[in-house]
This record gives C-alpha cells, sequence and structure tokens, in this order.
C-alpha cells in the first residue's frame, strides 16, 4: 500500500468521530514492526503479553520495565507510521506516581508514543499525574491480565447490573483524568457498545464485541502460532491466507468494514 502520513492522537480521535475503525495489533520487535505498518495496522501495542508470548512465562506478571523499554526500542526502530503504546508492566506504577512517571519517561524515551495501565480506581490520581507532565495514557479495564489472580482467572467482567454500573464509572473517570484511549477486555458485547458510545475517546476492544471503536488481538494469536486453546474472541486470520502479510492485511480490512469480530462467533 502506498505511503501514509503519521498516525497522531487528533488522527485516531478523527477516526472514532468519523466511525473508521482502528486496527491494533501486538507487536515485539522491529521486523513485525515494519510489516505490521506496511500493511496498515493503525496502532502497535508493545504489550507485556510479550512476557507470554516471547518470554514463555505463564503470565505477564514476571515482564519488567527493562523488559518493556528493550522491545519498545526494537519496535519503534522498525515503525514509520503507525502510533505506538507500549504497557507499563506491573509493579511499575503500583507503587506511586513519581514511580510511574519514572517507567512511563523511560518507555518515551524508547520510542512509544502513549503508555497503557491497567485498572480503575485507584489508577485515576496516576493517570492525572502522567497526562499532567506530557505522557499520553491509554487505559485498560474489563479483564486486566495483571490482575489474574484477584479475579480469580481469565473470567469475563462487567456482568450484572453493579459489576456493569461500576466500570461505566471507572471508564469515565479515567477519561475525565485525561486518559486520551480506552481499552476493554472480556466485557459483555452490550456493555461495551453502550460504554462506546458514552466516551469522547477512542475504545479498543479484544474480547468486547463489535460496537467498539476499534480491535486489537495478540498477532501470535491471529497468526494461529501460539501453543494451547485460543480464547473465543480470537479468529485464525492464517486460515485461507497465503502468507503472514495477507493475514494481517486480512485482518485490518475486516475490522475496518466490521467483518471482525461476528457477536454471534467472537463476542459474550
Amino acid at each position: 500500500m502506498g505511503e501514509r502520513p503519521q498516525l497522531t492522537l487528533h488522527r485516531l480521535d478523527q477516526m472514532r468521530a468519523t466511525n473508521e475503525k482502528i486496527a491494533m495489533l501486538t507487536c515485539y520487535d522491529a521486523a513485525f514492526s515494519r510489516l505490521l505498518d506496511d500493511a496498515g495496522v493503525d496502532v502497535l501495542l508493545v504489550g507485556d503479553s510479550l512476557g507470554m508470548v516471547i518470554q514463555g512465562n505463564r503470565s505477564t506478571l514476571p515482564v519488567s520495565i527493562a523488559d518493556m523499554v528493550y522491545h519498545t526500542r526494537c519496535v519503534a526502530g522498525g515503525n514509520r507510521t503507525a502510533w505506538v503504546i507500549a504497557d507499563m508492566p506491573f509493579g511499575s506504577y503500583q507503587e506511586s506516581a513519581a514511580q510511574a512517571v519514572q517507567g512511563a519517561t523511560l518507555l518515551m524515551q524508547a520510542g512509544a508514543h502513549m503508555v497503557k495501565i491497567e485498572g480503575g480506581g485507584w489508577t485515576v490520581p496516576i493517570v492525572r499525574f502522567l497526562v499532567e507532565r506530557g505522557i499520553p495514557v491509554c487505559a485498560h479495564l474489563g479483564f486486566t491480565p495483571q490482575s489474574v489472580h484477584a479475579l480469580g482467572g481469565y473470567r469475563i467482567q462487567g456482568r450484572g447490573e453493579a459489576a456493569a454500573a461500576e466500570l461505566q464509572r471507572q471508564a469515565q473517570d479515567l477519561v475525565e483524568a485525561g486518559a486520551q484511549m480506552l481499552v476493554l477486555e472480556l466485557v459483555p458485547a452490550l456493555l461495551a457498545r453502550n460504554l462506546t458510545a458514552s466516551l469522547a475517546v477512542p475504545v479498543i476492544g479484544i474480547g468486547a464485541g463489535s460496537g467498539c471503536h476499534g480491535q486489537v488481538l495478540v498477532t501470535h494469536d491471529m497468526l494461529n502460532i501460539t501453543h494451547g486453546r485460543l480464547p473465543r474472541f480470537v479468529r485464525n486470520f492464517m486460515e485461507g491466507s497465503g502468507s503472514i502479510q495477507e493475514a494481517i492485511r486480512l485482518f485490518v480490512a475486516e475490522v475496518k468494514s466490521g467483518a471482525f469480530p461476528d457477536d454471534a462467533r467472537h463476542g459474550y
């Protein structure tokens, strides 16, 4: 595809406002960074999912800020136009806002355009503290992998009236604190659709149905090179594709057209 302009927060918000779907995939190295960017992926997420995908851990918890800085630098080195978000790993922001600024600064210096923080409630002052210091923040609600043990495993979040209302409140508080993007993970499709409609920032879903402003998957999952059983919300885009490049372009095309996800097959 032809050269495209640099993706910015302003451009992503324009996409939200005009209902142009946003395609996001995880990325951990320069080679995939260039490949995903060339295929038209809008946002590259340097996820702490690298703990499982790259390092072979059972969860994201062992990932360090040094790991995230290294992989962010690799992704930034291969990228030309996509927006790059880097996860703040477990233990890099729980202690204090000052600790969060220190870690976020390292990620931004490594080439991230934005950092992502999991959870609501107690994270609101941290988000505000970072944004006031010029660090863009993406919030992450629903199932938050860094809290997998506290949540009792990989479970759908926001079921029931009280849980849905709490998720809505947390999302609103985070946006009011300055979060400029939100990832919703493992949330019932109807709740995600309603929440997306109520927020004036791009909302990206993963296992949250088709009503979000965009979709994200772990690249290794959608290429069917992850060991073990894949979650219901994942589609194998290698099926019927002749190459990795073709599979990624198909993902982008189906997110943009609204063909993926299919709520009946991939939603909750």
